[in-house]
């Protein structure tokens, strides 16, 4: 039996896509990057419209918005809360400009009192820090802000374990709990070595708290903007997402403030024309009907969506699985396997997405064929062959070693499927019986469209097996290249005369 390791349970929680969270059972992310596009409002506890106009004077006062003639305004919809246009907004128009003087960032947090202390922690969670301490300070000048943002929203980290028990099999169930613990863990540490030395400076915070903080970070703050790894941006953070908007042009960017100033400025646009009245939307990061919206990531998964901001979209291509595939190090050519694998951009471990309705993604065949390399095959691994090996990985190697990297796929997809509580039509049927709640319908969506997945990997297989006996493989095309083999695909033995 070859030496093909597929981690536990093979398809184990993603790779960070978002990226922001890698899988549970590997070493934590690097968090100091959320995500890559733009936050959800909040549906959960809403603010009230004395609270969000306390919050329009704030800016107002910081020079962020006239109040005499606003492009946009902050307004209750059914997301939560949103930018709402007070004009006709033509496609990439600018919809508003916030100045980095208001901006929540790295720097926010060096500057201000508790800055000494947080030298040695992570971006995000010395913005989680700050926020806590000044959400629990009566006089704090980023009170207005801070209030509008949602008590929780339905994000799988506020899930109750009755509630998470619907995602059972999942590979959301096992990143979920990942984030969870390593949320812990960091805040474990924050607490020991800054909160509780520090009493005098920082209100009572909670896990709950530290929690509530990560996942508004994790939901609201822009990332990957020039200079800025991490940051909270009022006003621009109320921009909704909408799955009608697939134009994947980046919504935002940052502008330096002009002639006579240096000030940087976060410049928001809409990629889709807006009437007075809309709603301003991104493509979870796109805005649509009703608001300003956007699109915030066409390539998150459903598990993705479901994590950071608490939906998930009916397009079939949000549904992904991920394959985790190692090579084990118990494998007696591990040294000569890794070299290769490293020297054709792949790791000790790696990860592959399939997508619903799409092949197989580059790289994972020859990755298969590679672990699984063994016996009489194992040729290939000597050096004279190290500069040509990857181009023969890329087709059928032997009828053994296709016929192992089947069975093991598909033994594995079986198990995976195992695993689940439900079957496919049960929760079809579910969904088609419609008024399900929200976070219901979220776990029923996600374990639908990862068992779909599951499927059709295992069909792909399926269809390999039925094609081993007339596959092509290496010493036959070998043979071939050295004009030994006839138009009939016989040997051709050459006798000396």
């Amino acid at each position: 039996m070859a030496s093909l390791f597929i981690h536990s349970s093979f398809l184990s929680s993603p790779k960070p896509s978002i990226p922001i969270i890698s899988s549970p059972t590997k070493k934590p992310p690097p968090p100091q990057i959320l995500h890559t596009t733009v936050p959800l409002a909040g549906k959960t506890n809403p603010a009230p419209s004395t609270t969000l106009q306390t919050f329009w004077d704030w800016l107002s006062n910081k020079g962020v918005v006239s109040p005499k003639s606003p492009s946009v305004k902050p307004g209750i919809v059914p997301e939560g809360l949103g930018l709402i246009s007070q004009k006709i907004f033509s496609r990439n128009e600018v919809v508003v400009e916030v100045p980095s003087k208001v901006w929540i960032n790295s720097d926010t947090v060096a500057a201000s009192e508790i800055g000494g202390l947080c030298g040695g922690l992570k971006p995000w969670a010395s913005i989680a820090l700050f926020l806590l301490r000044e959400k629990g300070r009566e006089d704090s000048p980023w009170r207005s802000y801070i209030e509008i943002m949602p008590s929780g929203n339905d994000s799988t980290i506020f899930w109750s374990e009755e509630e998470l028990s619907e995602l059972q099999g999942t590979q959301l169930l096992g990143t979920t709990v990942g984030v969870k613990e390593y949320v812990q863990s960091e805040f474990l540490k924050i607490e020991e070595e800054i909160i509780l030395p520090n009493k005098h400076m920082f209100p009572t915070i909670t896990l709950d708290d530290f929690l509530w903080a990560f996942a508004m970070l994790r939901s609201r703050a822009f990332s990957n903007l020039r200079g800025q790894n991490l940051v909270l941006i009022p006003l621009a953070d109320l921009i909704n997402h909408s799955p009608g908007i697939t134009i994947d042009d980046p919504s935002w960017e940052i502008k330096g403030g002009g002639l006579f100033s240096r000030e940087l400025k976060f410049s928001l646009r809409t990629p889709i024309p807006v009437k007075a009245g809309d709603q301003v939307k991104l493509l979870y990061s796109l805005w649509i009907s009703l608001q300003v919206l956007i699109q915030y990531d066409m390539e998150k998964s459903n598990a993705g969506l479901a994590l950071d901001y608490g939906f998930i979209e009916s397009r079939s291509d949000r549904n992904v699985y991920t394959l985790t595939l190692e090579i084990p190090e118990s494998d007696p050519f591990f040294g000569d396997k890794l070299d290769i694998a490293e020297a054709n951009g792949f790791q000790e471990t790696a990860y592959f997405d399939i997508i619903l309705g799409r092949p197989l993604p580059q790289g994972l065949l020859p990755y298969l064929r590679l672990v699984a390399l063994e016996g009489p095959d194992a040729f290939l691994l000597e050096s004279i062959f190290r500069n040509s090996i990857w181009g023969h990985l890329e087709l059928p190697i032997s009828r053994t070693n296709e016929e192992l990297i089947c069975q093991v796929v598909r033994d594995a997809c079986k198990t995976a499927l195992s695993n689940y509580h439900t079957t496919i039509e049960e929760d079809e049927k579910l969904m088609q019986q419609g008024n399900l709640d929200p976070k219901l319908e979220i776990a029923v969506g996600v374990r639908a469209g990862e068992k779909k997945v599951l499927e059709q990997i295992d069909g792909i297989f399926k269809e390999r097996e039925l094609e081993l006996d007339v596959l092509e493989y290496y010493q036959e095309r070998r043979l071939k290249d050295l004009g030994l083999v006839g138009e009939q695909g016989e040997i051709i033995f050459w006798e000396p005369k």
